[in-house]
This record gives structure tokens, sequence and C-alpha cells, in this order.
């Protein structure tokens, strides 16, 4: 799967100048509200013609101002899912699904209803109305309908915006799993670092309508001049782990990560599960040498490999075996600690890190 987008727009006082490509299985477009991201969306969604550029999905061009090419918006085969469900009130669940392929020439229908219904988890909802639904189910019914109409590319405008985090953390895994199994590029709208954390596999950063940055989402995440305007608690690292061994007394698991074993409180998770964990910049702490007698379980040999001041922090980038960590720290601790790129460290995670959202399922290997 890919997306490959290099479009310019005018809109009044407002211009969208926007180039990424990504391997086009989330990419989520981040950014405050005004960066630009709806506008983009609606560019790739054929809703706005953008003065030039060009568009692709897995090869098939939408739009190319060089060549005179613009496919119409009915013709693009783009499902759209936003921030609510939108579904028909007097419909039930399996005829608001059907919908969807109202649109789509018999020819091109592939996608089977029991498919998508197991996909989402909504077998037990098909003779529901809308009106009996909760947020998340909702969701969860408007993504299949978008998913039957058999599209080559799925737009989600903030679908998790209007939710409470109970029903977020509901619809959250079905999205790890349309991510890893539905087969269709995602372009994934959102301000939440959180939800990019979790569920991106590409990031793309807009700011006042220019692309300041786009790559996988390990290396965007890490770089926290990007996450400045939200906050100094967003900027963090993710790694890869998985579930070692559940320690019964403790209510703790153990999990297995290429810079060690971590130490973490209780995840209802298999022996064996794969993990992406979210470690967070603020809750990262940096020793010359191995502590002793410390609270924290949790304490990563590593060497430093880049420093990056903004005001008053240092953001301390930790090669640990592979896994690359990062601490903020000030630059008073920074100078005190004499701290440089190559120096031998150790990165001190609190218990804290990993309470919450820290842990999901992390992206399927690609084909």
């Amino acid at each position: 799967m890919s997306l490959d987008v290099d479009v310019r727009h005018q809109q009044g006082g407002f211009t969208l100048q926007a180039k990424f490509q990504s391997d086009g299985r989330l990419t989520a477009l981040f950014g405050r509200s005004g960066a630009g991201k709806s506008t983009l969306i609606n560019v790739i969604g054929g809703l706005i013609h953008p003065v030039r550029g060009r568009i692709v999905v897995n090869g098939r061009i939408l739009f190319d101002s060089t060549q005179r090419i613009s496919i119409p918006r009915h013709r693009r085969r783009i499902g759209c899912v936003f921030q609510e469900g939108r579904l028909f009130p007097h419909l039930n669940v399996r005829q608001n699904l059907l919908f969807g392929r109202w649109f789509t020439p018999i020819a091109r229908r592939v996608t089977r209803l029991d498919d998508v219904v197991s996909l989402l988890g909504i077998e037990q909802l098909l003779g529901r109305r809308p009106v009996t639904l909760s947020g998340g189910e909702k969701q969860r019914v408007a993504i299949g309908r978008a998913l039957l109409a058999d599209p080559e590319l799925l737009l989600m405008d903030e679908p998790l915006a209007s939710l409470d985090d109970e029903r977020k953390a509901e619809i959250y895994p079905y999205i790890e799993r349309l991510r890893d199994d539905g087969h269709v590029p995602i372009v994934f709208v959102t301000h939440s670092v959180a939800e990019i954390a979790r569920l991106a596999t590409s990031i793309v950063v807009l700011t006042d309508g220019q692309v300041t940055a786009s790559g996988p989402a390990a290396d965007i995440l890490r770089n926290s001049s990007l996450f400045s305007q939200f906050g100094p608690a967003e900027a963090g690292a993710v790694i890869d782990a998985h579930v070692l061994a559940q320690d019964d007394e403790f209510s703790l698991t153990v999990l297995q990560a290429k810079s060690g074993t971590l130490t973490v409180p209780r995840l209802a998770r298999t022996i064996g599960a794969s993990l992406r964990l979210r470690l967070r910049a603020r809750d990262v702490m940096v020793s010359l040498e191995k502590p002793q007698a410390l609270s924290a379980l949790n304490v990563l040999p590593g060497h430093i490999v880049a420093l990056e001041t903004s005001g008053a922090s240092v953001d301390v980038t930790i090669d640990c075996a592979g896994d690359l960590v990062v601490a903020r720290l000030t630059r008073k601790s920074v100078h005190d600690l004499g701290l440089r790129p190559g120096l031998a460290v150790h990165a001190i995670i609190k218990g804290v890190a990993f309470e919450g959202d820290a842990a999901a399922v992390p992206p399927a290997s690609s084909p």
C-alpha cells in the first residue's frame, strides 16, 4: 500500500502546500485547528480541486495537474468516516452497512458483509437501530459501511474526537485490526498525540498549511520540537516489546524489548503478545551510573546519541540496545552531569509511564 501526495491550493488568504509519501497503512495528518488538515483531506477526497499537484493511491493517479487528470469524487472509490457516525436513524445496523454498496458497481463488490461484521465485532448489533448504540458502536458501523463500498482509500476525519476515553478504548482495537488486516490505505486526521502514538504507521505534521515533517511514526514522535505547541508532556518515543511473564504476586507484567526487560503494572495480555509502548520524555530520568536502592523498576543501559535544546529544557536521546528512548531534562541537569553524545548512561523509566494508554498493539509487519 502506498500514498503519494504533492499538492498546492489557495483558499482566500490560506495556502496549502503539502508534499509527502507514506506506506499508506495508517497515515496520521496531525496539527492544530486551522493547520490545514481538513483542507488536505478534502483535496484528497476530491471535494476541493487544488491549483496544481499530484495524488496517487496504490499506483492509481487520482489527480495530476500536469497530465490534466482529475478523477471525479464519485469515481475515486474513497470511503469516509467522520466525527459523528452519520448513520440513517430509520435503518437498522445491517441496512446501514449495506447502504455502502449502493454506490459501488456490482462487478466491483468484493468485500463480504460477514467479513466486515467479523472484523469490527458487530455481530450482535445487526438488528438494532442507531439510537440504541453507543458512540463507539456507531463509529464501528460507520467504518463498516465505508468498507462495504470497496474503497481504495479510507479517510477518517477525527473519528474519535466526539468519544470519551471509555468509548475510545472500545474502538482502538478495531482500528488497529483495520490497519493491519483491512488492506485499505487509511488517512487518519487527528490533533491527539496519544492517538497517533497508538495507531499511526506514518505521521504528517501540518503547520499553517505547510508540511513541517513526515515519516515513520517512531521517528516523528521523538522530535519534541514538532509537538511544542501541544505542551512538553507529549514528546517521547515508541518501542516494541512482547509479554515475557506475568507476576501474579505483585500484579505486574514483565515485558521483553530490545533494550531489556521492563516491569509494568499488570496488563491483560497473554504470554508472547506483542505491544507498542509509548514512553513520554517527561517520564524518563538519566543517571551516569546504575542506581542502587531505587524504587524505579526499569533501568536501561545505553549511550547518548543526540541532545536537542529548547528553552530551559534539553531532550536527550539514548540508544538502549537499538531502542531509542528520549528523556526531557533541564539544561542545568545536562550541564551538571556533563551529558554529551557518546556518553554511557542509564535511562530510568518511571512506573507511571506505563499507565493509561501507554501500551497498544503494534502495527503488523508490512507484507
